[in-house]
């Protein structure tokens, strides 16, 4: 398993969106995001190629994948190169209005 590492960017990023969740839904709400969002970083580590290259290969960004979060419209933006897995950003899906 390869440990990932975040990106001080990535980590500003889940606490912000953590909050977001906790503002607007409450801590329970927010807890979960957290979890939910370890759980798929977990997940990078142990199979750093299952992420999506799609939108990597769309913007022309070699190496990027994205880590869909469970349960919530959001996604890790990660690099993965040997054994090493770069966190870039977390980052959640546009609202539609």
């Amino acid at each position: 398993m390869t440990r990932p590492n975040l990106r001080p960017q990535a980590e500003v990023d889940l606490v912000d969106r953590a909050l977001y969740y906790r503002v607007e839904g409450g801590s329970d709400l927010g807890e979960r995001f957290f979890d939910a969002a370890m759980a798929a970083l977990d997940a990078i580590g142990r199979m750093p190629g299952a992420g999506s290259p799609r939108l990597g290969e769309v913007c022309g960004i070699d190496g990027l994948r994205v880590r869909r979060i469970l349960n919530f419209p959001c996604g890790w933006f990660y690099f993965a190169s040997g054994d090493r897995v770069d966190v870039v950003r977390l980052l959640a899906d546009m609202e539609q209005d």
